[in-house]
């Protein structure tokens, strides 16, 4: 007996199915990368309609910025760290892209974020990019761009200097280990135009801060910034 179009689709997932990046359970039909409960269910933050938001306090009296946003709150061992995991990983680039237009979607509805016009991803060394293939920060970023009307620029913002893992450093220690990092290589293009700043995971927004300080030097440069999620 042979099997055609979507019963041969059904009868594969059966043997090896396709399971949810958040939860890990099997995905049906229609479902992609996330299952409809955790699309539905993930902790958000709404960060994008609160403009005085917990992410956007890490950076008061240090740098100015227009808006500060993150997509979830992330807990230890919880769905969104299994997604970011998948996403850093394991290879599954697609979850950043989605994500990316879980977050357009909402920072289009905001008149702070909607006039963004460039996004520009956290950049890794050239080493660490050659060994993982590709930049999460990047698929974050992309995602967010089919959700506004914004190009994704990852060529320009660069990491000029590996660092340390900042897993285990205290806040002082995080911000002395990014100095000197990063350097923009085309700041004439980047000339009055409002920037969205992206990354995987703020908790101290050590990272975050020091690529601004680099892209704050432009003249006429307004910045945003957006994470998938914050940590406390």
């Amino acid at each position: 007996m042979k099997l055609h179009g979507g019963y041969l689709a059904d009868f594969i997932s059966l043997l090896f199915p396709e399971l949810c990046s958040a939860c890990g359970a099997a995905l049906v039909s229609h479902e992609k990368l996330l299952c409809t409960d955790c699309l539905y269910n993930l902790p958000c933050t709404n960060f994008h309609l609160q403009p005085d938001n917990i992410v956007a306090q890490q950076f008061w009296g240090k740098i100015n910025v227009e808006g500060a946003y993150a997509l979830y709150y992330f807990t230890k061992g919880g769905k969104v760290q299994n997604m970011v995991h998948q996403l850093k990983y394991k290879g599954i680039e697609g979850i950043g892209t989605l994500l990316g237009n879980i977050a357009g979607a909402q920072l289009n509805k905001s008149d702070v974020f909607n006039t963004v016009e460039m996004i520009i991803p956290v950049p890794l060394h050239k080493t660490r990019l050659k060994k993982r293939g590709y930049n999460q920060s990047t698929c974050f970023a992309e995602g967010i761009s089919q959700k506004l009307n914004a190009v994704v620029a990852d060529n320009n913002l660069v990491r000029i200097r590996a660092t340390e893992t900042q897993t285990h450093k205290s806040r002082f220690s995080r911000f002395e280990n990014m100095q000197e990092v990063f350097s923009v290589k085309y700041p004439e293009m980047l000339i009055d135009k409002h920037v969205l700043l992206v990354d995987d995971i703020i908790t101290t927004g050590s990272t975050l801060e020091a690529c601004a300080i680099q892209l704050l030097k432009i003249k006429g440069l307004k910045l945003s910034i957006a994470t998938i999620a914050y940590a406390e």
